[in-house]
């Protein structure tokens, strides 16, 4: 599931659409990563796709959505101002949680999401 969301998200980011656009379609509904790198094929940006793709199922029940931009002139760039590689996640309220310039394990990540307000919330309903 996570790969199929993965490349909708690559081909979806590659539409012409504002930051806030791209982002608004997730507002309350899910958690946004971003990540940003130069190339397709910069290693961290692989060695993070991996990671992410191996915690498929961590990360469906944390409501996580992947977004890869590898577009120089994109809004999103223009909107967070990456440098080189970046690694965001977005909270289901629209603002930036958690911002790194390397590849993020997922143990921290799941760690992050959990000390989240919103997410003890969805926790306590299960």
């Amino acid at each position: 599931m996570l790969r199929a969301t993965l490349i909708a998200l690559i081909a979806a980011t590659a539409l012409p659409a504002t930051a806030q656009e791209v982002l608004d379609e997730y507002l309350w509904q899910a958690r946004p990563i971003v990540l940003f790198a130069n190339s397709p094929n910069d290693p961290r940006l692989v060695q993070q796709l991996d990671m992410l793709t191996q915690a498929e199922r961590d990360l469906e029940e944390r409501d996580v959505v992947i977004i890869v931009d590898t577009d120089d002139e994109s809004d999103l760039r223009t909107e967070f101002r990456p440098q080189d590689f970046q690694f965001l996640l977005i909270g289901k309220d629209g603002q930036v949680q958690y911002r790194r310039p390397d590849p993020v394990p997922v143990r921290e990540l799941v760690r992050v999401i959990d000390r989240m307000p919103l997410r003890r919330q969805e926790m306590g309903r299960n």
